[in-house]
This record gives structure tokens, C-alpha cells and sequence, in this order.
């Protein structure tokens, strides 16, 4: 069974979401360790409970960045992960740490990438007026929020929503999908080309067919 790995620095929801799916059965993975950047992260009770491995690295205990990505890198290595899962993870990784993971390392960006990469998604969207907003599922590399999307969720923003709202609506689509592309991984159904996505599946006669990335709405 895949090995997983999921960093945090807060509640941990989608942690929380992956954890309910692997004991359901529906994600053929084990969540082998969660580490957060910040000692007090909600989320780190949450793994304690369900009997995963945690532990803490303060970032802020480090003399910079490339100390505490390489303090993060050898506590990732010592759980033997085949796949390493950002879970609000709300730290900026350095491009030695992302290459040395390269191509199995992914998060969840609560926008529609490569719209509104960074913080406070939900409110600049609202500013903008669009009338379609969700969330993205991505491998991980040097440019922030920029890698190549393995999946995407839409809502609409109606005419009544807060940022409160539409934050909301977005995060049960984020606890839809992680899974689902975790799983995907899982199964070896995806494949890169030329800096995209591509889904495999089986087909009835036992063949593969490269399908084109999904877009859940």
C-alpha cells in the first residue's frame, strides 16, 4: 500500500478528509506521518488520534529557509514516503527541497489555477467578479502555485456569498478531490506530458487509454 506523507500548519481538514477515505477503504494509501511547521497545528492531534506518526518542526527556529527545508527533508526521509501530500501547508519550500521530490509531491490550492495563485483566494476572487471559482489539485514545483494540474473542482460564486460562503463550498470540492487524484497516483494512472496532466485508464479489453485531464464540476 502506498506511503504518505501530509504536511500542515493548521487544522488539517483535507488531512482529516484523506484520513476518513484510507479507513473507508476508498484510498489505497496509509498516512505514515504528518508534519507541521507549526507546533500548536490542529491537525497534529487529529493524525495523534487516528494513530499517525507527528511531529513539529518550528520554522522559525531555523537560521533560514534552506536549514529548515533540509531539517523537513531528512524528517520526511525517515518515514519512507512514496508520495509527500501539502495539506495547508503554509510554507513557501525552497527549489532544492521541490526538485528532491519532484514528481511526487502535491497540493491543494483553493483556486482554479493559474488564476489567483497565493493567499486570500476567496476574497480576491469575490473582488473580481468571476462567477466560477474552486480548487486545484497540482504536482509541486519551483514556481509557486504553477505546477501541472492533475485535477480541478468547480463552483459557482453566486450573487449571495462572503468570502465565509464560498470558502465553505470550496472546501467540501477540496475534500472531494484530494483523494480522488491520491488515488489516481496510487494507481499509476497519471502521466506527465510536456508539463501537463494526463489520466490513464483501463479499458475493457485490458488496454490503457491516455485520457485528457479531468475537470470535475
Amino acid at each position: 500500500m502506498m506511503r504518505l506523507v501530509v504536511l500542515i500548519s493548521g487544522r488539517g481538514s483535507n488531512l482529516a478528509a484523506l484520513l476518513s477515505a484510507a479507513a473507508a477503504g476508498t484510498l489505497p494509501a496509509r498516512v505514515v506521518g504528518v508534519l507541521a511547521n507549526c507546533a500548536d497545528a490542529p491537525g497534529l492531534e487529529t493524525a495523534s488520534a487516528a494513530g499517525v506518526p507527528t511531529r513539529a518542526l518550528d520554522h522559525r527556529l531555523f537560521a533560514d529557509r534552506e536549514a529548515f527545508d533540509t531539517a523537513l527533508a531528512e524528517a520526511i526521509d525517515g518515514f519512507a514516503p512514496d508520495l509527500v501530500v501539502l495539506a495547508g501547508f503554509m510554507r513557501i519550500l525552497g527549489d532544492r527541497f521541490v526538485r528532491r521530490y519532484a514528481g511526487r509531491l502535491i497540493n491543494i490550492h483553493p483556486s482554479l489555477l493559474p488564476a489567483f495563485p497565493g493567499l486570500h483566494t476567496h476574497r480576491r476572487a469575490l473582488a473580481e467578479g468571476v462567477r466560477v471559482h474552486g480548487c486545484t489539485v497540482h504536482f509541486v514545483t519551483p514556481e509557486l502555485d504553477h505546477g501541472p494540474i492533475i485535477v480541478q473542482a468547480a463552483v459557482p460564486v453566486l450573487d449571495t456569498d462572503d468570502e465565509a460562503a464560498l470558502a465553505a463550498r470550496v472546501l467540501a470540492q477540496e475534500h472531494r478531490i484530494y483523494p480522488l487524484a491520491i488515488r489516481w497516483f496510487a494507481d499509476g494512472r497519471l502521466r506527465l506530458c510536456d508539463g501537463r496532466v494526463l489520466l490513464a485508464s483501463v479499458q475493457s479489453d485490458g488496454g490503457v487509454l491516455i485520457a485528457p485531464q479531468l475537470v470535475a464540476v
